[in-house]
């Protein structure tokens, strides 16, 4: 009887300590600007790295004495308003170069001698 009774001492506190155990969890409604603020962040954040992964933006820092991976480790550190405004300006950059008022009509003169020539 001793025998059984001490195996029953272990289990049964055994039993009492998981029976009273409550798992720590939580849950919460989360509103949907804070779900897309964190969403645009993430997408914000890997515009600026594709940008800093072109080629000629490395050679542009290269230059300039800055390395990538230093570069890419300041992109991480930055806070969700930098890295939002930081991606604007990317997509305010000109795609191609910017031709200024002159170099138009240069084209544009250009293309009517061509055009008056043939």
């Amino acid at each position: 009887m001793k025998k059984n009774s001490a195996r029953l001492a272990p289990i049964a506190l055994l039993a009492l300590a998981v029976g009273f155990h409550t798992p720590a969890l939580r849950a919460e409604l989360v509103a949907t600007p804070d779900v897309a603020s964190h969403e645009s962040a993430d997408a914000d954040r890997a515009k600026v790295q594709r940008f800093l992964e072109q080629a000629t933006v490395k050679e542009r820092l290269q230059t300039m004495g800055v390395d990538g991976i230093v570069a890419a480790d300041r992109v991480a550190a930055l806070d969700q308003q930098e890295i939002h405004a930081l991606a604007q300006r990317i997509d305010s950059m000109p795609a191609g170069g910017n031709i200024t008022t002159m170099e138009w009509i240069l084209i544009v003169l250009v293309a009517i001698l061509v055009v008056i020539a043939l």
